[in-house]
């Protein structure tokens, strides 16, 4: 099994930044792909960008575009969300989450979650 754990969300000021870390440890030669997500107060989880673990080839969510970067370090096995321009709207627990090759076509496992707060 993969297990994922999160780090460096926070507060900051709208037009601030945030870099979030997701570490994978375990069976990561089975990842196929990594993602983060999030999930405000009364609102459904909701995708926000991926990484391919072997090519790098990564989606965005059209709000996050031009201001979040997604990378990874595979020697490491960390997942990186570099966050920009921060506005209150982003205010969410950010969740990283995986794609594994015995089940490429689902997302899981699931990190425990970090809190992002971006005040105007």
């Amino acid at each position: 099994q993969v297990q994922l754990v999160e780090s460096g969300g926070g507060l900051v000021q709208a037009g601030g930044s945030l870099r979030l870390s997701c570490a994978a440890s375990g069976r990561t030669f089975n990842i196929y792909a990594m993602g983060w997500f999030r999930q405000a107060p009364g609102k459904q989880r909701e995708f926000v960008a991926s990484i391919s673990w072997s090519g790098g080839s990564t989606t965005y969510t059209d709000s996050v575009k031009g201001r979040f970067t997604i990378s990874r370090n595979n020697a490491k096995n960390l997942v990186i969300l570099q966050m920009n321009s921060l506005k209150p709207e982003d205010t969410a627990v950010y969740y990283c989450a995986g794609r594994v090759y015995t089940d490429p076509s689902s997302w899981g496992p699931w990190g425990q979650g970090t809190q992002v707060t971006v005040s105007s």
